[in-house]
């Protein structure tokens, strides 16, 4: 047994809800995101389970939460409750959330750049860029129930790519634009403009 408390948070995203646990439930400095249930099979059975829900679209699973992403004809109203209870019983009676990270989710995989970005080349600024978004805003994405992963920089504009409660999140254009491109403006001059993809 792993005595588990768990809440719900809103994110800025309005099909997503964090559900957040009073104990580490995923070892991993870098999160991990389901799409389907297919995807989630052999990784994490709590999110394998979690898709048996028909308006659950997508998990995203982090140190300390659950974000769910949902289908947008379904009031949160009618199934937080039941999504808060599914995911901490389940955690009474398993440690982890995730069992397995899944080859091309981790992070030595991601070092190698996933197939879609093997062509991009390398820059003198990636480094310096990767520090910043690390230390001044990945804390506030993740607070939101999201993740941000650097994924080149050319001619001036940084390239991010929008994973959790910030893929498909209306209000993530304005955080872009006035929170992560002022911040990189700001402490690297030479960029001039942050753009993002979301997986």
């Amino acid at each position: 047994m792993f005595p588990t408390t768990l809440y719900a948070e809103l994110t800025p995203n309005p099909n997503t809800m964090k559900f957040v646990s009073d104990r580490i439930i995923f070892k991993s400095s870098d999160p991990v995101e389901y799409k389907s249930q297919s995807e989630a099979k052999g990784s994490s059975e709590l999110a394998y389970q979690l898709f048996n829900f028909p308006f659950v679209k997508g998990v995203f699973i982090a140190n300390q939460f659950v974000t769910i992403t949902k289908s947008a004809d379904l009031n949160w109203d009618l199934i937080t409750f039941e999504l808060r209870e599914f995911i901490r019983e389940y955690l009474v009676k398993t440690e982890m959330a995730v069992e397995r990270i899944p080859e091309e989710k981790s992070v030595e995989a991601k070092a190698e750049k996933p197939k879609k970005y093997a062509n991009i080349e390398a820059s003198e600024y990636d480094d310096a860029i990767r520090n910043i978004l690390t230390e001044m805003v990945k804390p506030a994405v993740e607070s939101d129930g999201g993740a941000i992963d650097f994924v080149s920089f050319k001619d001036g504009v940084v390239t991010v790519e929008l994973r959790g409660s910030c893929s498909g999140c209306p209000s993530s254009t304005v955080t872009l634009k006035q929170g992560i491109e002022r911040i990189l403006t700001a402490e690297l001059p030479v960029v001039k403009e942050v753009v993002a993809e979301s997986v």
